[in-house]
């Protein structure tokens, strides 16, 4: 990854005011910018700039955290919250179990991956096997029983060095992870209480019920 991708992304931290974890592990360095000096916006005037924040900016904010932090555009995720509707249950639910389900982030929350970008890129260059088959969709939905698995080069080149190999890393729950084989199998849907993001869906919700 450039360095000019990893800066933008520190931009995007400081621009939503907290931590979104988009560099994986280089995030709990001791070189983050926000450890370092706080969340000051991006920009010469930084603190400067800051203004008295509207309820649609309270949710705009909610809303735009959450597409950085999976990786989707304004497209995908209008899409999602439509689909999570259409569905039985809570909303707010709905649409991170639909978020979370996302291939790329699966390869992340397994271990399989440095970061969310990481896990696109392997899945777009073909180094990521759903099933036995090799899969070029980032946003594909894992299902119950579904088996991903890195492919054999990958593993070769980056082994000892993705989070699965970090002392101490535990996978969610609802992925049983395989640290010699380097691949996970979904033993079931996501549930609300295993999710490992702090995102406000009541303000998502609101923002489209606008």
């Amino acid at each position: 990854m450039s360095r000019a991708s990893l800066n933008s992304k520190c931009r995007l931290c400081r621009a939503q005011g907290n931590k979104l974890y988009l560099k994986g592990a280089r995030c709990f360095g001791g070189k983050c910018p926000i450890d370092k000096k706080g969340a000051v916006p991006p920009g010469m005037h930084g603190l400067k700039r800051r203004s008295r924040v509207t309820d649609f900016g309270v949710q705009l904010k909610a809303k735009q955290k959450a597409k950085r932090i999976y990786g989707v555009n304004e497209t995908q995720f209008r899409n999602y919250y439509l689909s999570a509707k259409k569905l039985k249950g809570l909303l707010g639910d709905n649409l991170l179990v639909l978020l979370e389900k996302r291939l790329d982030n699966v390869l992340y929350l397994a271990g399989l991956t440095l970061s969310r970008t990481h896990s696109k890129q392997l899945i777009s260059h073909g180094h990521v096997l759903v099933n036995g088959k090799r899969l070029s969709i980032s946003s594909y939905s894992v299902k119950i029983d579904d088996q991903v698995v890195l492919d054999e080069k990958t593993i070769n080149k980056q082994k000892d060095l993705l989070r699965i190999d970090e002392k101490g890393f535990n996978p969610p729950l609802w992925l049983d992870v395989d640290k010699k084989d380097y691949s996970a199998k979904v033993l079931s849907d996501p549930k609300r209480e295993q999710f490992d993001q702090d995102i406000d869906v009541n303000l998502i919700i609101e923002y489209y019920s606008r």
